[in-house]
C-alpha cells in the first residue's frame, strides 16, 4: 500500500472521528456550570510595604506586653519596675522584664481615617486631626503615614516627619464610596509600619465605625492572628455606638478572655463582627475610645498621643508556647488603685496569608 494512501486514510479517519465528538456534544451538552467569581487577590503592596522587609518584634521566644497604669484621676503610674507587675498567660505567672531601652524611642505611625460608609458626616471633625498628630512626633526621627479607606484602604501620604504635609493629605480628603474595609485596612498598616526600623513603638490610630463592611482580603481569624504576632499598638477612635458600650470597654482589662484557646479564638472571632475595632484595640494593648462633638474628638486624640509615650514595655518567654490563641492578664503585685490597660492576646504559630484564607 503507498504512504500517501495511508496519509489519506488517517485524515479522513481524523477528520470522522473530530465531527463525531462534535455531534455527540450538540446532543448531550454538558451542564451548565453556575459562574463563581475568582477569589479576591490581596490588594497591592502600598509604597514602601516590601513584605520581606518586615521586622516583628514578637516571637514565641519573647511576647510583647504594652500596659498603661492609670490613677483613678487620669495621671499616669510612673517608676514601676517588674517586680511591681504580674502577667499570667493563659493563667500561668511569667517571668516579666520591662524594655526601658524603649522609654525615649521614635513612633512609626500610621493614622487611618474611614472616607466611606458614615464618615461624610464626621468630615468637619477630621479636618481638626492634623495639629493633634504632632503630639505624637514629638522627636525628629518620629514619623506617620496617613491611610484612608472606604472599600479599599489607600495610601494618601508615606510616612513622614511633616504636619505640613499631612495636613495637606488630610484637608484633600474628600467623601469614598459605601463601604468601610476596616480588617483590611488595619492588615494593610500592620505590614506598612513592618517596613519601619526595628527600635521605633509602631502605632496605629484608626478613626472609623466600630463595624466592618466591606472588607475583601482579610478574614477574622486570620487578622487575629496577624495582630497577636505583631508588636503595633493599635487605638481606635470611634463614632459613638453608645455609651453603655464604653462604660464596659473602659472597665475590659482582658480579665474575661482568661479560656481554653479554642474557645477564646471562637468568642473573639464573634466579638468582633460586632466590633472591629474595639477587639483589635483591645488585642494590642491599645485602647478604644468614641466621641460625638469636636472636643471629645480632639481629646480622644490627644489622650491616644499621650497613651502612646507613657505605656510600659513588658516582655516575658512563654513558659508553655503551645499553638494557636493564648490568653493574658495584667495586674499589679501590689493593689495601687489604679486603672490597667494591657495587652489580652498574643498568637503562637504559623501567620496567617496575606489574603487570610485560614
Amino acid at each position: 500500500m503507498k504512504p500517501g494512501y495511508l496519509l489519506l486514510r488517517c485524515m479522513i479517519l481524523c477528520a470522522t472521528f473530530s465531527a463525531a465528538l462534535h455531534g455527540a456534544a450538540q446532543q448531550n451538552p454538558a451542564p451548565q456550570q453556575q459562574q463563581t467569581p475568582p477569589p479576591a487577590e490581596p490588594p497591592q503592596p502600598m509604597p514602601g510595604a516590601e513584605q520581606s522587609d518586615q521586622v516583628l518584634r514578637l516571637t514565641t521566644k519573647e511576647v510583647l506586653v504594652p500596659t498603661l497604669v492609670e490613677k483613678h484621676d487620669g495621671g499616669v503610674v510612673y517608676g514601676l519596675t517588674a517586680q511591681d507587675f504580674v502577667v499570667e498567660d493563659n493563667g500561668v505567672p511569667q517571668k516579666v522584664r520591662v524594655q526601658e531601652e524603649m522609654d525615649t524611642a521614635p513612633v512609626a505611625l500610621v493614622v487611618a481615617i474611614e472616607q466611606g460608609g458614615m464618615s461624610v458626616l464626621e468630615f468637619d471633625k477630621f479636618m481638626k486631626l492634623a495639629p493633634l498628630l504632632d503630639t505624637f512626633l514629638t522627636d525628629e526621627k518620629s514619623q506617620a503615614a496617613l491611610v484612608g479607606f472606604d472599600s479599599e484602604p489607600h495610601l494618601i501620604k508615606d510616612f513622614t516627619h511633616s504636619g505640613e504635609e499631612l495636613n495637606n493629605g488630610i484637608t484633600h480628603m474628600e467623601p469614598g464610596d459605601g463601604g468601610d474595609s476596616i480588617m483590611d485596612t488595619i492588615s494593610y498598616a500592620v505590614d506598612l509600619l513592618g517596613t519601619q526600623p526595628r527600635e521605633y513603638r509602631r502605632v496605629l490610630l484608626l478613626i472609623s465605625e466600630a463595624r466592618d463592611h466591606g472588607s475583601k482580603h482579610t478574614k477574622t481569624e486570620a487578622l487575629i492572628r496577624k495582630i497577636g504576632q505583631s508588636d503595633v499598638l493599635v487605638l481606635t477612635v470611634s463614632f459613638s455606638p453608645g455609651r453603655a458600650e464604653f462604660l464596659h470597654d473602659a472597665q475590659d482589662s482582658g480579665e474575661v478572655r482568661t479560656m481554653n484557646m479554642v474557645s477564646g479564638l471562637v468568642m473573639l472571632a464573634q466579638a468582633m463582627r460586632k466590633n472591629v475595632t474595639k477587639e483589635i484595640a483591645s488585642m494590642s494593648g491599645g485602647e478604644y475610645t468614641t466621641f460625638t462633638g469636636d472636643k471629645k474628638f480632639e481629646q480622644r486624640v490627644l489622650d491616644a498621643a499621650k497613651h502612646t509615650r507613657n505605656r510600659y514595655l513588658l516582655t516575658f518567654s512563654p513558659s508553655n508556647p503551645t499553638p494557636g490563641l493564648h490568653t493574658l492578664k495584667v495586674r499589679l503585685a501590689q493593689n495601687y488603685g489604679a486603672r490597667i490597660v494591657a495587652r489580652a492576646d498574643y498568637w503562637v504559630g504559623d501567620e496567617a496569608p496575606a489574603g487570610g484564607a485560614q
